[in-house]
């Protein structure tokens, strides 16, 4: 079999990297890829355990001279965001990750690469396979369902666990340490729809958005990147100010926790109203790319009239579907106070389904503050209410609060500083990690987290550094060896 990571350092990694990118582990697809973990584990004779949410427990004893330091919980996430090109032909259900390596970037062929936290869990698996390495008693705790809603730490097993201090490895920023992140929910938001009959007298025209940068809802909604979903919204707003529409299709997104890249949507307008709808639309398109120019320098609007007759719903629930567009809130709520730069409360329109039934969607809500939280998620109740739409929450997971004491954060600066010969930044993200909700389980816990640089997570630009993966790695082992004495 072809190794495509072959005689790249560390080699190890590379090895267990390419290995789980061959199980597909989408979200809610996790069983094969836990239970390799359990065969992986028992190939090695260490203590392992599978619970009923598919997280992976497994244990390593301490080396020798190392039985009286603390317990060490590795932790990281099975699964990933699964997203691909339109003109890409993978099946994320059956086919494995096709990676490509590019100079010093490893990537995948159309698709997310999974770095995002596949190399958390190779790390894990390159610490558990090596008798060499010094280090404490180590407990390697694998989740799943992070990306849709932190399912799986959410069911996690404390009393499986002894460890006092935890090590995060779900972060992309080499020389971050990460001590703080904000918490979150996913709000859906459906509205009763029926169809009918063609108009009479009316042309279908489509629209269809593509080509943005897209990203990770909490890391990079401060890049102010333009959301496919929220474009499509604005189109449709303008063509309703000078003419009647019935929306027929419309279809943008498939994560809440992704910036949309692409959406789509085809509606109907009185035929003789054409050549004034192919002119907002160019008007339109030239806004959008001088509004984005910097950020989604390859954005693109593709209209055409369609031929084919679509079902569509009234006219009146489009304009309920429009004003829910445009009125929902979305981006960038509030900055912090406390620290320059972070973003406070956000939210994301990630997923719009035009469905059989109903117009269903479904929104990020992010914030550090869990009583901003609760206010904005009660602004998008209201706001749909007042449209006649329902409002669920679901996926509600708690913040990580800063600790103002932290003896692992204090080893860990001691040992980057002597490796990189500067001192790490000490940060609190936007985006939500599974750190919360280990604190909460496991009140007391010592905890920070890190990683190596990978870039455009949640978007097939997905990458990440081969020297930056090994640094770290190195550095992961630094520090465990430095816990001797801890």
């Amino acid at each position: 079999m072809t190794r495509v990571l072959e005689n790249l350092k560390p080699e190890k990694v590379m090895y267990y990297f390419e290995e789980i990118s061959r199980i597909p582990r989408g979200s809610g697809n996790e069983k094969a890829i836990s239970d390799y973990m359990v065969a992986f584990a028992k190939s090695l004779n260490l203590d392992v355990k599978q619970d009923e949410a598919n997280n992976i427990y497994i244990k390593k004893p301490a080396t020798k001279g190392y039985e009286n330091a603390p317990t060490v919980i590795l932790q990281g996430h099975l699964d990933m965001v699964c997203e691909k090109n339109k003109d890409t032909n993978h099946d994320f259900l059956t086919e494995g990750i096709k990676l490509v390596v590019d100079g010093d970037f490893i990537r995948a062929d159309g698709t997310t690469l999974g770095a995002d936290n596949g190399i958390a869990i190779a790390y894990q698996m390159a610490v558990l396979a090596d008798d060499t390495i010094e280090h404490p008693a180590i407990e390697a705790l694998m989740t799943t369902a992070e990306e849709t809603g932190m399912d799986g730490v959410a069911n996690l097993h404390p009393e499986y666990l002894e460890g006092t201090v935890l090590l995060n490895l779900d972060t992309d920023i080499e020389g971050e340490f990460l001590v703080s992140c904000a918490g979150g929910a996913k709000a859906h938001v459906d509205l009763p729809v029926s169809y009918e009959a063609t108009p009479a007298e009316s042309a279908l025209f489509n629209v269809n958005i593509k080509g943005l940068t897209g990203g990770h809802s909490g890391a990079d909604i401060h890049q102010e990147r333009a959301n496919a979903n929220v474009l499509v919204g604005r189109v449709l707003d303008r063509v309703r100010q000078t003419m009647p529409i019935r929306l027929a299709t419309f279809v943008g997104g498939s994560k809440d926790n992704v910036i949309t890249r692409e959406a789509e949507a085809s509606f109907y307008v009185p035929v003789d109203k054409k050549s004034e709808v192919e002119s907002i639309l160019q008007t339109m398109e030239q806004a959008f790319k001088t509004e984005y120019e910097k950020q989604d320098p390859e954005l693109k609007m593709f209209t055409h009239v369609e031929t084919e007759a679509k079902a569509c719903i009234t006219e009146g629930q489009t304009q309920q579907i429009i004003d829910l567009l445009m009125t929902l809130p979305h981006g960038i709520m509030a900055y912090s106070m406390q620290i320059p730069g972070l973003v406070e409360s956000s939210l994301n329109i990630g997923v719009v389904q035009l469905e059989q039934d109903a117009m269903h969607i479904v929104l990020a809500v992010r914030s550090s503050v869990p009583t901003k939280k609760e206010n904005i998620i009660r602004k998008i109740e209201r706001v749909s209410a007042n449209i006649g739409a329902k409002c669920t929450v679901a996926g509600d997971y708690p913040a990580w609060v800063y600790a103002p004491n932290s003896r692992i954060r204090e080893l860990a600066t001691q040992v980057f500083e002597q490796k990189y010969d500067k001192k790490p930044e000490i940060k609190a993200i936007h985006a939500g990690l599974e750190c919360g909700f280990l604190l909460e389980k496991m009140p007391g816990v010592d905890m920070i987290a890190f990683g190596p640089n990978a870039y455009d997570i949640h978007s097939p630009e997905e990458r990440a550094s081969i020297s930056s993966m090994e640094r770290v790695f190195e550095f992961l082992l630094d520090l465990l060896k430095e816990m001797k004495n801890y």
